[in-house]
């Protein structure tokens, strides 16, 4: 199973770029996952989206198409949202807008919240509220907040709070695994005709 990895922090050397190695690294030991993707939006790799994208802009297709093949060869994705002034980052926002044909659709994701402090439910609630409809991507019931994120996660463990990180390290390997199996029962879901985007390319 492949599973897409989208670090969604434009910054450089980000909180949320140390996350999305980390599940990469997670995912590599489990036997269900047989390869992943990493698209990390540091530094703005994709343009603010514009109707060039629908007429087919030469431009526009030589930057999307890797990464929409990528896309669309996965079973499921993770997406990593930090929290800025209580909201998704623009990138973020951004990198939905450009996956109408089905790369995403009925794939489950799971939500993971960064956050410097004792933030990160905004973003997930966000997310789950308008990023959605017209791409059909499939989020679990089930998230992850890293809340405190300096202070986990690091390859120095000597940087971390050990009560916090045995406690996050066991709620990922919990949402990685069911994201596993979500994506594990996906596969029927879209193999059937009832996924089919020909008739309703746009969501309600």
């Amino acid at each position: 199973m492949k599973i897409s990895i989208i670090s969604g922090s434009s910054r450089s050397n980000s909180q949320s770029s140390k996350i999305a190695g980390v599940i990469a690294q997670s995912l590599s030991s489990k036997d269900a996952c047989t390869d992943t993707y990493l698209l990390d939006l540091a530094n703005n790799p994709l343009p603010l989206w514009d109707e060039s994208i629908w007429a087919g802009d030469e431009a526009w297709q030589q930057r999307l198409t890797p990464i929409a093949e990528q896309l669309a060869s996965s079973d499921a994705l993770i997406i990593i949202a930090p929290e800025w002034h209580g909201m998704v980052p623009a990138g973020l926002k951004n990198f939905f807008f450009m996956w109408g044909k089905g790369e995403l659709a009925h794939k489950p994701a799971l939500l993971v919240g960064v956050s410097s402090g004792e933030g990160g439910a905004y973003p997930i609630a966000e997310l789950r509220m308008s990023s959605y409809k017209n791409n059909r991507i499939c989020y679990l019931p089930e998230h992850l907040i890293v809340r405190d994120v300096e202070s986990v996660f690091n390859e120095n463990t000597d940087d971390n709070d050990p009560k916090a990180q045995e406690y996050l390290q066991g709620r990922l390997d919990y949402c990685l695994q069911l994201l596993l199996s979500y994506g594990e029962a996906f596969k029927q879901i879209r193999a059937s005709e009832t996924s089919s985007l020909a008739v309703y390319r746009n969501g309600m």
